[in-house]
C-alpha cells in the first residue's frame, strides 16, 4: 500500500486506504453480528479482511464510489450482507467485475427471505454468488475457495479445514454410535 512517507498508509483517492483482499461490507452496522463471521472465517485461515459500512440505500455515492474503485485498491472478492430489499450486493456486482458474494440477512419480518429473493434473483450478466440467510461464515469460505485457486498455500489451508470438518464429524458418529 502507499505510504505518505510517515510510514502510514497514504489514503486513496477514494478515501478507501485501509484495503485487503476480501472485503465484507454490510448496508448497516446493525448487521455486524453476522458479517463478523465471514471475517473470522477467513481470519482461520489466514487471509486478511476489512469490514465497512456501505449503504446502497442512505450513501449510494459512496456505494459507487466503492465498489467501481474496488479492483483498483488490490480487492480480490467482496462479500456485502444486507436485509430487507437488500441491493447492496446487486448494486456492487453491476460496477464492478470482481466476484461479488451476497448474505441475506435476517430482519425482524420475514426472517431474512426477502433479503435472500432479492440478491438470488439478480438480472442475467450481473451475477451474485449467494449463500444461505445469515450464512456469512460460508461466505468467507466461499471467497478463501476463490482466492485458493492462485494461491496453493490457501489451497493447503481449506484443504486442512475440510479434514477438520470430516473428522468432526467422524466422531459425532463415534459418539452417536458408542454414547459411553
Amino acid at each position: 500500500m502507499p505510504s505518505d512517507g510517515s510510514g502510514s498508509p497514504a489514503p486513496a483517492a477514494d478515501g478507501f486506504a485501509d484495503t485487503a483482499p476480501v472485503e465484507v461490507v454490510m448496508g448497516s452496522a446493525s448487521d455486524r453480528a453476522v458479517m463478523s463471521e465471514a471475517a473470522k472465517a477467513l481470519d482461520a485461515l489466514g487471509v486478511e479482511t476489512t469490514m465497512r459500512v456501505v449503504s446502497a440505500h442512505r450513501s449510494p455515492m459512496l456505494m459507487l464510489e466503492y465498489g467501481r474503485g474496488a479492483a483498483e485498491r488490490g480487492v480480490k472478492v467482496i462479500i456485502a450482507g444486507a436485509g430487507g430489499a437488500a441491493h447492496l450486493p446487486g448494486m456492487l456486482a453491476s460496477v464492478t467485475t470482481l466476484p461479488v458474494i451476497g448474505v441475506p440477512v435476517a430482519l425482524r419480518h420475514l426472517g431474512g427471505w426477502d433479503s435472500l429473493l432479492s440478491i438470488v434473483q439478480m438480472p442475467g450478466g450481473v451475477p451474485v454468488a449467494t449463500v444461505g440467510i445469515d450464512a456469512a461464515r460460508n461466505a468467507g469460505l466461499l471467497a478463501a475457495r476463490i482466492l485458493a485457486t492462485a494461491d496453493p498455500d490457501l489451497a493447503g489451508r481449506l484443504h486442512e479445514h475440510a479434514r477438520g470438518l470430516e473428522e468432526a464429524a467422524r466422531a459425532q458418529d463415534r459418539s452417536l454410535r458408542d454414547p459411553a
